[in-house]
């Protein structure tokens, strides 16, 4: 029996950086089980189509995830945040800084 799965690669790179936003190519391919060459690969892909943008933090990269940008799917019409909550992530609110008065 062939072995097939319901979410791609990309939407698995997608999912595990919603969930570590802070990892490294080489983390993403360990958890998706691809190469770092690949995981980069997709996360380029991922950057391009707009789905994240890519934050340079000292040495490192961190990711952030544009929930509201449409799935690439002809058969839905649903975000990419709602497909993430599906898989796990637990959107982060930004807390609205506190003034001093």
């Amino acid at each position: 029996m062939s072995e097939w799965a319901f979410i791609t690669t990309h939407g698995l790179v997608l999912a595990d950086i919603a969930k570590h936003p802070r990892s490294t190519a080489r983390d993403i391919g360990d958890a998706v089980g691809v190469t770092e060459r690949t995981a980069h690969k997709i996360i380029i892909d991922l950057e391009e189509a707009g789905y994240i943008t890519k934050t340079k933090v000292g040495r490192k990269n961190k990711y952030t995830i544009h929930p509201d940008m449409p799935l690439a799917d002809e058969a839905s019409d649903a975000a990419v945040g709602e497909l993430l909550v599906m898989l796990g992530w637990k959107r982060r609110r930004h807390q609205p800084a506190e003034s001093v008065a």
